[in-house]
């Protein structure tokens, strides 16, 4: 391979990042959880971004039995997201927890990308 990344004088097209969604070790116990409650041990967990919630953006968590043609699919310590290609580029890079405190319990965001967040934590502004 010649210095300038060319192989036999041909360019090299840069590779486009992998996916990167994370889970917390707590947020794997309670996908799984919560996929063999609703009797899907092979699913997937959903993971998407819509419009809306008071900062512009809202994350939705949701079930899958499987994924569909336009899905990346990410399989972290046995649990499988799929995620539609749009929602991936708001969440490129998120690591997903479940904190469970006085207030309850949920999965909790953690997005690098959004440049403002509201009090509850669902939504977002990126």
């Amino acid at each position: 391979m010649a210095p300038d990344g060319q192989v036999d004088g041909s360019p090299t097209a840069p590779r486009p990042p992998e996916p990167s969604l994370t889970l917390t070790e707590s947020a794997v116990v309670a996908a799984k959880a919560a996929l063999q409650r609703e009797g899907l041990a092979e699913g997937a967990l959903r993971v998407s971004v819509l419009g809306g919630g008071c900062s512009g953006f809202q994350y939705s968590l949701g079930f899958d039995q499987e994924a569909r043609p336009d899905d990346v699919l990410i399989e972290q310590h046995g649990v499988r997201l799929v995620i539609d290609a749009v929602s991936l580029q708001y969440v490129q890079g998120t690591t997903i927890d479940y904190v469970s405190s006085l207030h309850g319990a949920g999965f909790k965001f953690i997005n690098p990308n959004a440049s403002r967040t509201c009090g509850c934590g669902s939504s977002f502004s990126a």
